[in-house]
């Protein structure tokens, strides 16, 4: 059975091949960098993680593009909030991304451009469309996209012009001659800082959002490349005026398959900032193990929406711990390579070959796990943690998995905070090295010092 994935553009599963043999670009909407990541982002990024290990355990090349928006309306404001200059602020919060998803498992990007490094490209994108007629210099400074003026705008998202229209305001703000129309460059404000600032032939200002990764995913990718990916929520606008963007521009299709990952809802409500229920990752991570949370997202549909409560990650935790405790009954056996012929291998990628189906690979999973309960199999042992490391998961040691429930926080985030301490002594700062031991502690952590170095251990 070959690959099948859900493309939004078509609603249809569709046989999956790439554009390149044997090679696969896929381009994925990162993060706006102004702030912590919550559950939702994280939900986006874990869900490109595994799409982008299966590929790679199917014996594909993966390039794979995430980007950085790290210029924006946000941004800009909360930097003048804080007193320190955009580039402080979207380093630290970069910073503090990377560690947090990187504590979930979720594996670096082959490329992770930011939008500040790719000006000239969206500044010559936007030429390019001027040309073709399809952006035009508003009174107001800014420059739009004329979206009547590209044929089939609507197509990814399944909405009319006439659809659109009902949802026009009466009054066309913003220098637009359409309500419709988006800014592709936006007029510098008094207000703003220099470095949010770019000299152009359209005039000192900034990138709109959209054409900023319409000129990133080209850099990257070419103009046309095998998937687009995303949240539910960028569907529209902001991945169909890409399309509007770069198609209008290349007259080639900006991606072969669209996919896009489902909401987190608490209460039933998409899980948002605007909403003020979100969740950090650091928020979750207090109270469970970076593995519970990533097996908590891995065990759903990517498409699915996902339904946060403690509940669920209660349950994730236990389930979890029957697979970990079968892999601590007998040594797995090393598995240079995956027979992907046997059974339980061949029902795993049949799972994972329908839309990345990980509720039916993980399925597998615990078939797999009874089987090495029942006959101590190193290995059926071997092929459960190979199988389970295509998702991202059963990659740890069993009894540090153990250790980590009885303290609620998972062995990841315990190194990094035994480095953290390390880093802090060796800069001579004892007072952070020793608030950082008292906070393991209230978290049920003892660390030992000795001349071999740290450990730690569940206090009695």
């Amino acid at each position: 059975m070959s690959l099948r994935i859900y493309n939004t553009l078509s609603r249809a599963l569709e046989d999956f091949s790439p554009l390149e043999p044997g090679h696969v670009r896929m381009y994925v909407c990162g993060m706006t960098i102004y702030d912590l990541c919550h559950i939702g982002h994280a939900r986006m990024m874990m869900a490109f993680d595994v799409v982008q290990r299966w590929l790679k355990s199917s014996g594909l090349r993966v390039t794979y593009v995430r980007n950085i928006t790290d210029i924006d309306d946000k941004i800009i404001k909360r930097a003048l909030e804080r007193g320190i200059t955009i580039r402080q602020l979207t380093d630290e919060m970069i910073a503090a991304m990377h560690q947090d998803i990187g504590l979930l498992g979720i594996e670096p990007p082959t490329v992770e451009p930011r939008a500040t490094e790719y000006v000239p490209q969206m500044l010559s994108l936007i030429g390019q469309l001027e040309g073709k007629g399809l952006a035009y210099r508003a009174s107001n400074g800014d420059v739009n996209y004329a979206v009547r003026k590209f044929d089939g705008y609507g197509k990814l998202s399944g909405k009319s012009l006439d659809e659109l229209r009902a949802g026009e305001r009466v009054a066309v703000q913003g220098g637009k001659e359409d309500p419709l129309d988006f800014v592709l460059w936006k007029a510098s404000k008094p207000e703003e800082p220099p470095e949010a600032q770019w000299a152009s032939a359209f005039g000192t200002g900034r990138p709109g959002w959209h054409i900023e990764c319409s000129a990133m995913s080209c850099a990257t990718l070419g103009e046309t490349f095998d998937i687009h990916g995303g949240g539910a929520d960028l569907q529209f606008p902001h991945h169909e005026n890409e399309i509007a963007q770069s198609e209008g521009a290349t007259g080639q299709p900006l991606a072969k398959f669209w996919v896009h990952n489902g909401f987190v809802r608490v209460d039933n409500e998409k899980m948002s900032k605007s909403l003020g229920n979100f969740f950090t990752i650091r928020d979750v991570l207090k109270q469970y193990d970076a593995e519970t949370l990533r097996f908590f997202m891995v065990r759903a549909h990517y498409r699915s929406a996902l339904n946060y409560s403690d509940a669920h990650l209660d349950d994730a935790r236990q389930a979890l711990k029957r697979l970990y405790t079968a892999l601590s009954l007998v040594a797995p056996a090393d598995m240079a390579a995956i027979d992907w012929a046997g059974p339980y291998a061949a029902r795993f990628k049949a799972a994972m070959d329908e839309d990345f189906g990980t509720p039916e690979a993980v399925a597998v999973l615990f078939d797999l796990a009874g089987e090495v309960n029942k006959t101590r199999s190193a290995a059926l042992a071997g092929l459960l943690k190979a199988l389970g490391g295509c998702i991202g998961i059963l990659q740890g040691d069993p009894q540090a998995f153990f250790q980590a429930g009885a303290t609620g926080v998972g062995e990841s985030e315990i190194q990094a905070q035994i480095a953290a301490r390390a880093a802090a002594k060796a800069a001579k700062n004892f007072a952070e090295a020793d608030r950082i031991r008292q906070a393991l502690l209230a978290q049920g952590i003892v660390l030992k010092d000795s001349a071999a170095g740290t450990t730690w251990e569940a206090a009695q």
